[in-house]
């Protein structure tokens, strides 16, 4: 995923109300920009933080820019949960996601289970179909381990429930951890967090749903699929 324009840096002042944040421009304007991130963000909301922001095409948008980047634990991290199932899927069909590899059609935002929608369909003739959910990380809370999620997602263990309806029905089910950092080599659940993912997660595995985790290649010019992660569950 590539950046259409390029970003712009700035400072954090604050972010409130989950998705605003006040930022100061290197020039020293301030700006109120859209914080794509529903997430507590532990860590990444610190006032004098390093971020870095896209300016929007939309002349009629009340918020004229979106958080994107931010400089922490000596790297950079994207923060905007809007971009990972655009990046993964991408990372599918250039064939970098070696698990999900073959498959002949994707398709994303189909509707299945209890009024939800997949992240991303998968099909090939003569294959099970491939449901597949991705799920944004940023917290790092220890170091080289990413955790997920940070905070409660009844959201994200009703999702679990139907992967494993899924595989039960004769399907695959694939959740995708994507972790926008680039300091991380190895993945776990936060259970202290959130124990009822936790368990769900544990659960669905049971059911035969796999789990994978990859990070990313970060740059301001954009996101990447870069490498597996070890899982440590």
């Amino acid at each position: 995923m590539q950046f259409p324009d390029p970003l712009i840096r700035g400072t954090l002042l604050r972010r409130y109300k989950r998705f605003l944040a006040d930022i100061k421009l290197d020039d020293g304007t301030e700006v109120t920009a859209h914080c794509a991130n529903p997430g507590a963000m532990l860590g990444l909301k610190d006032a004098g933080a390093e971020v870095w922001l896209s300016p929007s095409r939309n002349p009629k948008r009340k918020l004229k820019y979106s958080w994107e980047l931010m400089h922490a634990d000596g790297g950079l991290v994207g923060i905007n949960t809007a971009h990972p199932n655009g990046i993964v899927a991408e990372a599918i069909e250039a064939g970098r996601i070696e698990p999900l590899q073959g498959y002949e059609e994707m398709r994303r935002e189909v509707k299945y289970g209890q009024n939800s929608r997949i992240d991303l369909l998968l099909r090939r003739s003569g294959w099970p179909d491939c449901y597949v959910e991705v799920k944004n990380v940023h917290l790092m809370r220890q170091p080289g381990l990413a955790e997920f999620p940070d905070s409660v997602t009844k959201r994200g263990a009703k999702h679990l429930v139907e992967l494993a309806d899924m595989v039960a029905a004769g399907h695959r089910s694939v959740m995708v951890y994507l972790v926008q950092r680039t300091d991380c080599q190895r993945f776990g659940i936060a259970g202290d967090i959130d124990p009822a993912y936790a368990e769900e997660l544990h659960r669905a595995m049971g059911r035969g749903v796999e789990a994978i985790c990859y990070d990313c290649r970060i740059d301001t010019a954009g996101i990447q699929v870069r490498n597996p992660l070890k899982l440590a569950l």
